[in-house]
């Protein structure tokens, strides 16, 4: 079932990795997903969320030092 998201892209695979890594460990909900085409990223993984956590994320992310390439929300 096809439904709105928030995609967070990454340049490489080692960032989409950790962005993983740091989501379960704060039990925040999402997986990785390969990036769907409307997106354009260096690396074939994306994270991908229920839109309400995108302040969340952006601000873990950062803290945590993980380079993204773009948050989009998309229905996937």
């Amino acid at each position: 079932m096809r439904q709105l998201r928030l995609v967070v892209a990454f340049h490489t695979t080692s960032a989409a990795i950790a962005a993983e890594a740091l989501c379960r460990r704060l039990g925040l909900e999402g997986k990785l997903i390969s990036v769907p085409r409307q997106v354009t990223s260096d690396c074939g993984m994306a994270w991908s969320a229920p839109p309400e956590l995108r302040e969340t994320l952006e601000s873990r992310l950062a803290e945590a030092g993980v380079e993204t390439a773009g948050f989009y929300e998309l229905v996937v």
